[in-house]
């Protein structure tokens, strides 16, 4: 094994429907396996903003419809997510290895997240699922008290609380598939959230952003890489502006100054440069004595990057 790698796939990679994720998962699946075939070890988390959303909206339309079918808790909705973009990952990363003759397994974990119950995030929900929408709908739902806000100037959609993620409680399984030259389906959807109450783990009322479950996946699991695939090819400063810049390279202390300056919008990159931050900045395993190195950029640049001819490069100093 070259490197140890954690790659969080964002929307991008989804699609927005079954028939997009369809479609996107191939296009995915060369991405990851083209890492796999160059010798590294790898390891998947995906989000699932666009599909939890549809969920949670599809029971509660049968809830009203049908008083007999339940309204299922967000907690197994983001369950529901894991199993079937799973499903459809592992099933078309398979396709792709037996394609190039490699024999790699490859399954999908139904992974645990614990969160902190005090964090403040439970009191301001801001992270965003389900699809966009137009303000008049946006102000149909805040009159029905579902919290909504607009979206990076994308639109408007439906928030719900995002706490940080705590400990993954199936990190042992994760390590332990790699360990044995396999590829583990990990944390989708940022990872179930679920807080220890009367001795046991119970689901919370939440959705963890899938960059930071990822950070703590890398961070636990000894990972020398956290790879976070996106819509753009490399992080920029002044985004959208007649001075931008793209950014080849960051250290910590660079990226928490943009940060504290606002460069990077809080419904697309902020999370995924505080995720690379946070990684960065972990010691991890000892035995894995590599400094942590994250990097930002496309899907189909995944392989560049790590080969250091694209994307941002992320590094503790």
């Amino acid at each position: 094994m070259k490197k140890r790698i954690v790659i969080a796939l964002g929307g991008n990679a989804l699609g927005d429907n079954l028939r997009e994720q369809m479609a996107a998962a191939r296009i995915t699946a060369r991405a990851i396996v083209d890492l796999a075939e160059a010798g590294h070890g790898i390891a998947v988390v995906h989000g699932n903003g666009p599909q939890v959303g549809m969920i949670e909206t599809a029971f509660e339309t049968a809830a009203r419809a049908d008083p007999h079918f339940p309204v299922l808790p967000m907690s197994v909705c983001v369950a529901l997510s894991q199993g079937y973009i799973g499903y459809d990952l592992q099933n078309t990363i398979r396709k792709e290895l037996d394609f190039r003759k490699m024999k790699t397994p490859v399954a999908t974990i139904i992974t645990q997240v614990e969160v902190d119950p005090g964090d403040p995030a439970f009191l301001s929900p801001a992270k965003p699922i389900g699809g966009f929408m137009s303000r008049e709908e946006a102000g149909i739902l805040r009159e029905k008290g579902v919290p909504v806000m607009e979206d990076a100037g994308r639109g408007w959609r439906q928030v719900v609380a995002s706490p940080r993620p705590v400990n993954i409680i199936e990190a042992d399984t994760v390590r332990a598939m790699l360990a044995a030259g396999q590829i583990p389906i990990a944390s989708g959807g940022g990872g179930i959230p679920v807080a220890m109450r009367d001795g046991q783990y119970r689901g919370m009322s939440a959705v963890i952003d899938k960059d930071f479950s990822a950070a703590k996946l890398a961070e636990l699991i000894g990972a020398d890489t956290l790879i976070i695939l996106t819509a753009v090819e490399k992080v920029a400063i002044n985004f959208g502006r007649s001075d931008q810049k793209w950014l080849d390279t960051l250290t910590a202390a660079e990226a928490e100054k943009y940060i504290a300056e606002n460069q990077f919008a809080k419904g697309s990159m902020l999370p995924k440069v505080q995720a690379s931050v946070s990684f960065v900045k972990s010691r991890g395993e000892a035995s894995r004595a590599e400094p942590h190195t994250a990097l930002i950029t496309l899907l189909s640049k995944a392989r560049d990057g790590i080969e250091g001819k694209t994307g941002t490069r992320i590094t503790a100093d």
